[in-house]
């Protein structure tokens, strides 16, 4: 099995709130991804910086982060996204406000692996989803 991690991660892996010893606890030797979802978020995360003193650290963090291995988006993920889509709506909710979760719970159900996250309500109704939660620890 391997592991497809949330953006929330990452993050708190580069602001030193949650030690890589804390991921690699939970994912072990199995391989992580990064998701093309989660290169967007973080690239706007760049772009909107307030200052150029975070924009250079988010910059230099993204770069980084652009060395693990990148979990592609195809067709077949587009049938999952469509199907959990479809049935959120059905269950009465929306997808518009969470497009980019159901992309990476859809990639993370087509392949097989966990879904590390530490936002368990953004993901928590998702069928077929191995949700894997992660509690931020604050590091002193």
């Amino acid at each position: 099995m391997g592991f497809l991690i949330d953006t929330c991660i990452w993050i708190d892996v580069e602001q030193g709130t949650l030690a890589p010893a804390d991921v690699a606890a939970i994912t072990g030797n199995a391989p992580v991804y990064l998701s093309p979802i989660t290169i967007a978020e973080l690239r706007f995360g760049v772009e909107t910086a307030p200052d150029a003193g975070i924009r250079q650290k988010r910059q230099a963090a993204f770069r980084r982060l652009q060395r693990k291995p990148l979990l592609p988006i195809d067709g077949t993920t587009g049938e999952v996204f469509g199907d959990l889509a479809a049935h959120l709506k059905m269950a009465g909710g929306s997808h518009r406000y969470r497009v980019q979760d159901i992309w990476l719970a859809s990639q993370a159900i087509q392949h097989g692996y966990g879904l590390l996250t530490r936002n368990k309500k953004d993901f928590d109704d998702i069928p077929g989803l191995n949700l894997i939660v992660c509690a931020k620890n604050p590091r002193p």
